[in-house]
């Protein structure tokens, strides 16, 4: 229990670092935000693929590498449902201030907070779902999935200030929402623990799903921002480093 709560508690402190970071350094250029966005696509990347994807067929049984499949499908389908109802988040960065001259009114607040609210949900849901394949022996490794996505919310803990702001909201209640965001990835990660530990036959899947929904977020999200402002080569070199950061962490560990 003591390594879920390492894991949930540094989720967050990671995305109020983030924020607290923001607070100083408001707003960065496209070429170092589009760079920073790729490293932290690389590692996301790396923790869907060989923290819960690979591990997720390793689990399963050579008869049952399908429901693997189904599972990063599903996850994939289920952030594509959650983009239905809310707005991308590259549409609402604050990464162009031109595009929030009018975005006053309390409504468009509460949609850039809930489409950020959604996405950490899956996030900690897969930090806690790779909890459950932890041993005592094994805490560090188990760690992976975490660190990974603890390192890309400092960045996105930095991207959530500056639209608030510009909205008008005070910057106490800024650091308020942020840190109520930063909880929800803590409630996110004993759900996925808490699924993860009710049926082991079911965590393949479950790991799967988690992998989906990280790779849709990286490929929808993450991977085309840093493609849309001339600085693409710049972020492919950062997204194949930020991918070995995560390989090299992942071999340390094992």
């Amino acid at each position: 229990m003591n390594i879920v709560w390492i894991s949930a508690l540094g989720l967050c402190a990671a995305t109020l670092i983030g924020s607290l970071l923001g607070f100083i350094i408001k707003e960065l250029p496209h070429k170092w935000n589009d760079t920073v966005l790729g490293y932290c696509a690389g590692i996301m990347l790396a923790a869907a693929t060989l923290g819960l994807i690979v591990p997720a067929f390793d689990m399963s049984e050579t008869t049952q590498w399908w429901m693997v499949a189904a599972g990063v499908m599903a996850g994939a389908l289920f952030l594509n449902v959650l983009d239905l109802i809310t707005p991308h988040l590259h549409h609402i960065t604050g990464l162009d201030p031109e595009q929030h001259v009018n975005n006053k009114t309390l409504n468009n607040v509460l949609l850039f907070v809930m489409a950020i609210a959604l996405h950490k949900l899956p996030e900690g849901m897969a930090a806690g779902v790779s909890m459950t394949t932890a041993e005592s022996s094994d805490a560090a490794k188990s760690l992976v999935v975490s660190m990974g996505i603890a390192l890309q919310n400092i960045p996105e803990g930095m991207v959530i200030i500056a639209p608030l702001l510009l909205a008008g909201i005070s910057r106490v209640r800024t650091l308020v929402i942020s840190l109520a965001i930063g909880l929800l990835e803590v409630v996110g990660v004993w759900l996925g623990f808490g699924l993860g530990a009710v049926s082991a036959s079911f965590l393949p899947v479950f790991l799967g799903f988690a992998g989906g929904s990280m790779l849709y977020v990286t490929s929808d999200e993450m991977i085309p921002e840093t493609h849309t402002h001339g600085y693409q080569k710049q972020a492919t070199y950062a997204l194949l480093l930020g991918f070995m950061t995560l390989l090299v962490m992942e071999r340390l560990f094992a």
